[in-house]
């Protein structure tokens, strides 16, 4: 392990057992009794304790579920292991979303990819029903041999994707500069598995092998750490003990968190759409000019 790599691992532990001693747990590792099935519960398996559940996609269905409750700010921690071998034009989804046609929305996209070749990891924000947000990055391990934590924190400050307690992504609370931000409408956190070979593999070039159906993703470990929403967002907006995430530490990242954030901007990074000035025809969202921490 070079000098690089104990870093990392130190730092990303040091992350973790942070979060452990800050955590006032909302719901931790029963899929039967926080999460209903939105379509097709013939495309899901789940363990006989409920603390693991695989998605199923094949030629007649993907399948979804969805937190029974509602969240306003907070902290989701879901470990996935991803489809094995031939995945390409599959895409696995660990999203908030608030189901207005204004819809607000924090997205991890994982895209498929023929045996070999690596899964792409696309983020997305939406605000008020925009998106266009957009990016994508390579992940430095393989994510279909084992599970890995995928985290979103969510508060007053920022929006942080986390990948085994390295942040990949952040969103930051620029409203006061005129940048959009989710803040007022309350989510469901939901996972899904689907048919994106329209464009989730070499822009929808590489289709869908049938003949390697059905395709399975599988969820473990999960942590709700988060405001359930009751009708009053003035009280999710509060800081607390208990809403250990709007107080100050987690208002910014932290220094061992940015030299983490540049690693992978640097190493990982493949697509931002702050850098797309074709697509944005030199327009560039004005969110993409302000700090990112």
């Amino acid at each position: 392990m070079n000098h690089f790599s104990r870093f990392i691992f130190l730092a990303t532990y040091f992350i973790y057992l942070s979060h452990i001693a800050l955590a006032s747990i909302v719901s931790r590792g029963d899929y039967n009794k926080d999460f209903y099935v939105t379509y097709s519960p013939n495309h899901i398996n789940t363990s006989a304790d409920g603390r693991t559940r695989s998605l199923i996609f094949d030629k007649e269905s993907g399948t979804e579920i969805a937190s029974k409750d509602m969240y306003l700010f907070g902290q989701f921690d879901m470990k996935i292991k991803l489809i094995p071998g031939n995945s390409a034009g599959t895409v696995v989804a660990f999203y908030l979303a608030s189901g207005q046609p204004n819809r607000d929305e924090i997205d991890f996209e994982f895209l498929g990819n023929v045996a070999g070749k690596p899964y792409t990891l696309q983020t997305n924000v939406y605000v008020d029903g925009f998106d266009d947000r957009e990016q994508r990055i390579n992940l430095w391990f393989d994510p279909t041999q084992d599970y890995h934590t995928y985290s979103i924190l969510w508060n007053l400050h920022q929006i942080v994707f986390m990948v085994d307690w390295v942040p990949i992504r952040t969103y930051r609370n620029h409203a006061d500069k005129g940048a959009k931000y989710p803040h007022w409408q309350p989510m469901e956190l939901k996972m899904s598995i689907w048919n994106g070979e329209a464009w989730a593999t070499d822009g929808g070039k590489t289709k869908i092998d049938w003949s390697k159906a059905p395709f399975v993703a599988t969820l473990g470990n999960y942590k709700i750490d988060a405001c359930v929403w009751k009708g009053n967002a003035r009280f999710c907006r509060v800081e607390s003990e208990n809403h250990w995430w709007n107080k100050g530490q987690s208002s910014t990242l932290t220094w061992t968190q940015r030299r983490l954030f540049k690693w992978v901007r640097k190493y990982h990074l493949t697509y931002d759409y702050c850098m797309d000035n074709q697509r944005f025809q030199n327009n560039m969202p004005i969110e993409c000019s302000l700090p990112k921490y």
